[in-house]
């Protein structure tokens, strides 16, 4: 799939997104993951964004060190590791936020995928659309 540019489509997914794929068959954000698979779309997370995803695992789902490295090693045959080199201060009410915009103005992508209402409600950051698992899938 390629961007308004003639280069790959690139997305960023929010530790919410990627918790969604990964553990629910039939989620919106997994059969959006699985059409972004299907068709190319270059997914880019950072270190940082994959230490979130592996502590949501073990915390709030009782995932064993194992099985969370198991599905990290899952997630690298489709995700693209990027450090961000800009450190932002934009999301005010949830810091964590702002590591998925700096990945996306590393990885310059075109759209950032979040459930979380303080992206979402963003909805552009410096020519990134952010927007939620349902639109990504109407869209591609």
């Amino acid at each position: 799939m390629k961007n308004k540019g003639g280069g790959s489509l690139r997305v960023v997914l929010d530790t919410n997104v990627l918790i969604s794929a990964i553990l629910w068959d039939g989620s919106v954000a997994q059969k959006m993951l699985y059409n972004f698979i299907e068709r190319d779309v270059e997914i880019f997370s950072s270190v940082a964004a994959l230490q979130e995803f592996q502590n949501v695992l073990k915390r709030d789902f009782d995932y064993n060190a194992d099985a969370v490295e198991q599905i990290t090693e899952i997630l690298f045959t489709f995700i693209k590791l990027i450090e961000p080199n800009e450190k932002l201060e934009v999301v005010k009410d949830d810091p964590d936020d702002n590591k998925i915009l700096e990945c996306a103005i590393a990885s310059s992508s075109d759209y950032i995928i979040s459930y979380d209402k303080h992206l979402t409600s963003i909805d552009t950051f410096r020519g990134i659309k952010i927007i939620r698992p349902n639109d990504a899938l109407r869209l591609f």
